[in-house]
């Protein structure tokens, strides 16, 4: 059971050297990002939790089409509330429209799972803009102390 999973760790690391944890940015904690998210279990339970998750703010650092879906893989340099910082991985599906208008640079609230903190986040497409914006106040006025 444990080799079949660090084989397909490395089928996938060799097939998609873009979607590498070292490509990412991120550390060798990170799971990794799945092949099909339909089909694993694991991924389908992650972004029912994420849908649920704490609020933060993420600059997007860049992207890696996954599909022509298009799937994508969104990269994140994240700030939450509590001051933590950390490198997010949103794997999302997404409209052309909403692709073309992604830029790096752009910050875009996100949500994370602060008890598993995994590097995975989801785009928070339903966050209030009044809590948006409150938490952006709230953060940066703590870069300025």
């Amino acid at each position: 059971m444990f080799g079949r999973k660090k084989k397909l760790d490395a089928m996938v690391a060799q097939l998609r050297p873009d979607l590498s944890r070292e490509s990412l940015g991120v550390g060798p904690d990170f799971p990794g990002v799945a092949p099909n998210p339909l089909l694993s279990s694991d991924a389908r339970k992650r972004n029912a939790d994420l849908r649920t998750g704490v609020l933060a703010l993420g600059v997007l650092v860049g992207w890696r089409e996954v599909n022509s879906n298009p799937r994508v893989v969104l990269m994140f340099d994240v700030e939450t509330a509590e001051g933590i910082s950390f490198r997010g991985i949103a794997d999302e599906d997404l409209t052309i429209t909403e692709l073309a208008r992604l830029a790096p640079g752009q910050t875009l609230p996100v949500r994370y799972r602060p008890a598993v903190m995994d590097h995975y986040v989801a785009l928070a497409r339903d966050a209030d803009p009044a809590r948006v914006r409150q938490l952006s106040d709230q953060i940066a006025s703590r870069k300025r102390t």
